[in-house]
């Protein structure tokens, strides 16, 4: 296994040191990062730009208030399971990046599967339909991983509902529980968003293809950054509060996301959605609700059965039942 590191930067480096929470002076930070005050200011700045609460106090100099858990290679690594360890090619991270599934999109013709990227921050994360991904620094997880496929679209069908049942096995792995899916690519914690998944394929669309997974979590949402979202949404740090749970760790998240999505994606071709349907029923947030499906052109009132093998939602409609396909397609209960 390979491993791309992202070089250490002052501003990286000065986030490290701000990340226990606790205030540190001026001269505190410039002896830790070799530089002089005003270069440590200088760094300072920039992250408000990040958009990191930053708390200054004369006399007690700087802090980063909550603190930061930082992702760190290592840990990540450490926590991994041995068959998810042999199926990573590479994991990289960034400070910051426009897109997770940007970057795992640009990886070399030849690339072969198991790439995997983490980043701080996207500054243009995407969701599905477009959508923008509220993805501020250091607070949530942007994590995409890439997989080679042969029989193109037809081999993937499903997929996006099986990465849905991974993230809920590694969030359960983590300690919590009751997250539901939505379908086709949304998780749900009480009803409001928790999770999205986006998946991205390039290549032949009917032989030999790459599909790129992106898994983005509210973790630990700033309100300020929220204001972006425009539905309701829930983070794991307010549900592990109503749950009397320990916040989760990042970097142990990340982790569980690996164990649980590599040996999916490295066995998919031969599995399918039916490996996953059960599990996916299991944990239908709209199983048996009157549903409102909206596409671009209408909307059609139906009662949620589920989904078939392929993943296609199944409607009842007047009594009888549509099969739907994601695409542009999306869902809400009626209330």
């Amino acid at each position: 296994m390979t491993q791309a590191d992202t070089p250490k930067d002052p501003l990286s480096a000065l986030l490290v040191c701000l990340a226990d929470g606790d205030f540190h002076s001026g001269d505190e930070l410039g002896e830790s990062l070799g530089m002089s005050r005003a270069a440590v200011w200088k760094h300072l700045q920039k992250l408000t730009e990040l958009g990191l609460p930053l708390t200054s106090i004369r006399g007690r100099g700087y802090q980063v208030e909550g603190g930061l858990e930082l992702l760190e290679k290592e840990r990540i690594l450490g926590a991994l399971d041995p068959e998810a360890r042999r199926r990573l090619n590479v994991l990289e991270l960034f400070r910051a990046t426009d897109s997770t599934n940007v970057r795992a999109l640009a990886r070399g013709p030849a690339e072969p599967s198991g790439y995997v990227c983490l980043a701080e921050q996207q500054t243009a994360g995407r969701g599905r339909r477009g959508r923008a991904w509220v993805s501020p620094y250091g607070r949530n997880l942007y994590l995409s991983a890439s997989w080679n496929f042969d029989g193109g679209a037809a081999a993937l069908e499903g997929l996006s509902l099986a990465v849905g049942v991974a993230i809920c096995r590694a969030l359960e792995a983590s300690g919590l529980q009751g997250v539901r899916l939505k379908w086709p690519n949304d998780l749900l914690w009480r009803g409001r968003k928790l999770a999205g998944v986006l998946l991205e394929m390039t290549g032949d669309p009917v032989g030999q293809c790459r599909v790129v997974v992106g898994i983005g979590i509210n973790l630990s949402m700033p309100a300020g950054a929220a204001r972006g979202i425009d539905q309701p949404w829930v983070d794991v740090s307010e549900a592990c509060r109503e749950e009397g749970l320990a916040p989760l760790s990042r970097n142990r998240l990340a982790a569980e996301l690996i164990n649980q999505l590599l040996p999916l994606l490295a066995d998919y071709q031969r599995s399918g959605f039916s490996d996953y349907r059960n599990a996916w029923h299991a944990r239908d947030a709209f199983l048996g609700q009157t549903v409102v499906l909206k596409s671009a052109q209408r909307e059609q009132l139906g009662v949620a059965r589920g989904v078939d093998g392929s993943g296609a939602l199944r409607l009842e409609v007047d009594g009888q039942e549509q099969l739907c396909h994601g695409g542009e397609l999306s869902m809400r209960a009626v209330s």
